[in-house]
């Protein structure tokens, strides 16, 4: 070997499979390969072979200590991820979050963030006289708002107006690019409204001096909602929710749907509830804009969803009534598994039967379409259809009563002092009474009906298809 080392206490460790072999052979004892490498004594090897023994034994403790803190990471991370995406236990929705009308006004699309359509009870009802009239320069389908004495709706001239509730003289008009048919609110001496130009306005409501615009790209026909003065809400026909603070305008954050959202935002315990033309009603929470729950409702959701005691009502084009828990979360890929679960228990298959989906109370197909928001009231649920207005017991889930109007309904019912009040594409205004579903008096308009009432001390205010906005008290 040339080593000048003899004898059986050395060996000569292969270079190949770095097992030992004794010196003065020519071959590898184990792998038969020419024998090449170093020659170490026996004593030598003996602590090598510990060392090595010794380095294995730390690396199966590091591999060991590395896939258990691994697989601990992996643990929490999805532990974390579940609860914060189907739990409130890590972050929860900002309660506080919340505004109505003040007393005696309706400064907003269904009189308060909720959507109920619902005011305090009044001291003076409307009897059916025309108190004034205002003529724009065509249809308003926007829904007035009525803050501090002035009245504020937009038309299909282009125009947000702002009018004198009391006489119905013209304060001041806005022009924007197109259609103004989002209905307008009213916060902190600022009016919000949407226009079909696809941009988001802010305006003074002593002046109308534009403060900012935000601009989607397509129509804002969602009538915005605005929490503690703070966030505005809004959907646009470039299928998003957008959440952006009243202060500048700034984008806080946006929700992609895969439909227009042409459903205007209901507000309430720090969740934004929305409904969608793809089939889907969506709860957001307000500050964030993560997606709480996607509700299935099989049919395209355009008019807003109404909220009372936790409890969402919304009403689909087909005619489906639905009602789920405001507060429920989506299981992980639930939509995405469910037809399979199902084909596979239709099959006969062994698994358990599908479960309802997240949040799903109770649903009931009550008519063959539904464009009118819900409204809530006292108990019972008032939802216009196609050709009828129908009156639900909340409590047993059962029909009141019915009314068919002389015409189709457009826009939603408003609800005040025991009184509900409707327009039809007849161009009759109706009150009918709440309990009973009578009609308390009717009042013939002449023109379609095609925006909702709004009922501020005493006064009704609805827009018609000849651009006309009557007050009747």
């Amino acid at each position: 070997m040339g080593n000048g080392k003899v004898g059986s206490e050395f060996v000569v460790v292969c270079a190949l499979c770095q097992k030992p072999t004794p010196v003065g052979r020519t071959f590898c004892q184990h792998c038969w390969s020419l024998l090449r490498g170093r020659v170490v004594s026996i004593k030598e090897l003996e602590e090598e072979i510990r060392l090595q023994s010794l380095r294995k034994r730390l690396r199966r403790r590091a591999r060991l200590l590395t896939i258990g803190l691994s697989t601990l990471v992996f643990i929490v991370s999805v532990v974390c991820v579940a609860l914060y995406y189907c739990t409130d236990v890590l972050v929860k929705p900002p309660s506080w979050l919340n505004s109505s009308s003040a007393s005696g006004q309706w400064a907003m699309f269904r009189y308060d963030l909720g959507r109920s359509g619902c005011s305090e009870p009044a001291h003076i009802l409307p009897q059916g006289v025309v108190k004034w009239v205002f003529r724009s320069g065509a249809a308003v389908y926007s829904s007035p708002a009525i803050a501090e004495g002035t009245v504020y709706f937009g038309s299909r001239d282009h125009r947000l107006y702002a009018v004198d509730a009391t006489t119905g003289a013209k304060r001041w008009e806005y022009e924007t690019g197109s259609w103004v048919e989002s209905s307008p609110v009213v916060v902190g001496g600022i009016v919000y409204f949407g226009s079909n130009d696809g941009k988001l306005y802010a305006v003074r409501a002593d002046t109308g001096e534009k403060l900012w615009e935000f601009m989607t790209g397509y129509p804002v026909r969602s009538s915005p909602a605005v929490a503690n003065n703070k966030v505005v809400y809004f959907g646009a026909d470039d299928y998003s929710v957008y959440a952006v603070r009243t202060k500048n305008g700034v984008k806080l954050w946006q929700l992609s749907t895969n439909g227009c959202v042409t459903s205007s935002p209901a507000v309430s315990g720090g969740v934004v509830y929305v409904g969608s033309n793809d089939g889907f009603c969506y709860a957001v929470d307000a500050m964030s804009g993560r997606l709480r729950l996607r509700f299935k409702a099989y049919s395209p959701v355009s008019s807003s969803p109404a909220v009372d005691n936790g409890v969402v009502y919304c009403a689909t084009f087909s005619g489906r009534l639905l009602s789920f828990d405001g507060t429920a979360r989506n299981l992980p890929w639930e939509h995405e598994i469910k037809p399979y679960w199902l084909q596979a228990y239709a099959f006969g298959l062994p698994v358990p039967q599908p479960p309802p989906q997240s949040g799903f109370i109770w649903g009931a197909k009550i008519a063959s379409r539904i464009e009118s928001s819900p409204t809530v009231a006292d108990g019972k649920l008032f939802v216009g259809t196609s050709n009828r207005l129908i009156a639900i017991d909340l409590a047993t889930k059962q029909k009141l009563w019915e009314f068919v109007p002389d015409g189709a309904m457009a826009g939603s019912v408003a609800v005040c002092g025991g009184n509900v009040y409707m327009g039809s594409s007849k161009g009759t205004l109706y009150a009918l009474d709440a309990s009973t579903g009578v009609a308390v008096w009717r009042l013939q308009l002449g023109s379609p009906a095609t925006s909702s009432p709004s009922v501020s001390r005493g006064v009704i205010y609805i827009g018609l298809e000849d651009g006309s906005l009557y007050a009747v008290e």
